[in-house]
């Protein structure tokens, strides 16, 4: 029996979504689905629910959990990863408050800054340890990796030598959220878009085969006018000239223009939300108390396909029907050529039996090309201080962020980094 293999399936409604989503394709239905996660309650749920949803759905698919990770990922042929390493408490909390006591402020902190730095040292470790055993147990599987910092996790991977392709749903989102916000229609679009992930470019959009770039940009700056909760991409589209994927909470910490502790003004007039992750984490884990029997004992649960990429992978991968999807892949060959080779980037891929071809995009514009570098730096660094346990690289990394070292001097960046190994204790590996 063919296995897909689920790393972080406690994970219970993003299993139901990507899960479920597998279980509406005709090709799929002799696949087991092998449940991991290191949380044996949020396990069980899953599982549960699962198996609900399979027999409301009529599926023949096989549902089974594990407690040995080797042997849920035995004979995989593809690999779905959603872990988050640390969790809420104590990881994230740590992430965010370290920082505060230096008067570093952060939104999201889960992709570069100094909380994505740390947040990939402490999950790299566990990274390298699922490729120990992929390459033991299921060397030819594909590895779908959802788990932030997507950009340097999937690069990992890459470097074990396992099949990965980073996904994240931005790209999709990305378009049609745009034209709604400005009241613009979303049929007959079509759209281009490449860069880094959480920082990749509409580079072009049609409809019907018009440019809509001068509309969006003058409905934009008029938008611009009122207080709303785009403020940030509406502002870099209009100073580089185009619209990043990625949410305006997101990059108000990827460059080093907005959260400014010599402007605090900046906070309101951008309607920038300030710890808006850990924020979103008590949420969620307050609505789970409430919707775990709703969604977990439901005997008629039901799905509809979403638009998550990772069934339609498999299913392309397993028919030979192409797909595609917006992929994280290494810029081999210089399908960005001006972004460094050895990065890994966002860009339109075709998906079929023969695997993920990413398409050659060429020269970004170069103003869009350097905000990308400046992320990059920070994410080939914390590669380099993972690899080596170096403390002077995780510095440089730190050093070389956009938003950390605009607020921070070097030895305050260099002490905070201190702090942050310290109070990661455990979750982390000794470095020299």
């Amino acid at each position: 029996m063919n296995k897909i293999t689920f790393l972080g399936a406690g994970s219970t409604v993003f299993a139901k979504n990507v899960l479920g989503d597998c279980m509406t394709v005709d090709a799929l239905q002799d696949f087991e689905f092998a449940l991991f996660d290191i949380d044996e309650e949020r396990l069980k749920d899953s599982e549960m629910m699962l198996n609900n949803l399979k027999k409301s759905m009529d599926s023949t698919v096989k549902v089974r959990s594990y407690r040995n990770r080797k042997e849920a990922l035995r004979g995989a042929k593809y690999v779905i990863n959603a872990i988050q390493v640390g969790g809420y408490d104590p990881a994230t909390i740590t992430d965010f408050e370290v920082p505060k006591n230096y008067g570093l402020r952060q939104t999201i902190a889960d992709t570069i800054g100094i909380g994505g730095i740390f947040r990939n040292l402490r999950t790299i470790p566990v990274m390298q340890a699922f490729a120990k055993d992929i390459k033991e147990v299921c060397p030819e599987a594909w590895f779908l990796n959802y788990t932030n910092p997507m950009a340097v996790l999937t690069n990992i991977m890459l470097k074990e030598g396992i099949k990965t392709v980073g996904l994240c749903h931005s790209v999709q989102v990305c378009t049609n959220e745009l034209l709604e916000s400005l009241e613009l229609p979303t049929d007959g679009i079509q759209s281009k878009i490449a860069g880094i992930n959480h920082m990749a470019w509409l580079l072009e959009i049609t409809r019907y085969g018009k440019d809509l770039y001068p509309e969006i940009k003058a409905r934009a700056k008029e938008k611009q006018k009122t207080r709303h909760t785009d403020m940030i991409r509406f502002e870099l589209l209009d100073k580089f000239g185009y619209y990043v994927t990625e949410s305006s909470e997101h990059n108000a910490e990827y460059h080093p223009y907005f959260i400014k502790s010599q402007y605090p003004e900046l906070i309101e007039q951008y309607n920038i939300p300030l710890d808006e992750y850990p924020r979103r984490c008590v949420n969620q884990i307050e609505e789970w108390e409430h919707m775990r029997d709703e969604i977990v004992s439901d005997q008629n649960l039901t799905h509809e396909r979403s638009h998550e990429y990772g069934s339609y992978i498999i299913e392309a991968m397993e028919t030979n029907k192409p797909y595609k999807i917006g992929g994280n892949v290494l810029n081999t060959g210089g399908l960005i050529n001006n972004l460094p080779e050895n990065a890994v980037v966002e860009v339109p891929c075709l998906v079929d039996a023969s695997g993920v071809a990413p398409t050659y995009i060429g020269e970004l514009p170069e103003q869009l090309a350097a905000l990308n570098r400046t992320n990059i730096n920070t994410q080939l660094l914390t590669i380099e201080a993972a690899l080596t346990q170096k403390k002077e690289k995780i510095y440089q990394a730190a050093m070389l962020d956009p938003h950390t070292s605009s607020e921070l001097s070097i030895s305050d960046i260099i002490s905070l980094c201190d702090d942050l190994i310290e109070a990661h204790g455990d979750w982390l590996p000794t470095y020299k």
